[in-house]
């Protein structure tokens, strides 16, 4: 984050009342957490993005060639 940003943000925490300071401080944790997680995910997918191609086009081409059959989910 640029220095302005975070200057920004500490003006706007600043003119608070110190129990909202603390509240928006909880919110912005849970925030960033969630941000931080997102962007592991996107990463593993990202890793991952051409194997998954490439099991997508092998299970078409068994279901085009009938060597595939329906999920029974009560086998599940």
């Amino acid at each position: 984050m640029s220095s302005t940003a975070i200057a920004t943000m500490k003006k706007m925490m600043e003119s608070l009342p110190e129990a909202a300071q603390e509240q928006a401080v909880e919110q912005l944790r849970d925030f960033i957490a969630e941000m931080q997680e997102e962007s592991e995910w996107d990463a593993l997918f990202e890793k991952t993005q051409d194997q998954l191609i490439v099991a997508a086009r092998k299970a078409r081409a068994e279901i085009a060639s009938g060597k595939s059959e329906p999920m029974d989910y009560e086998q599940l």
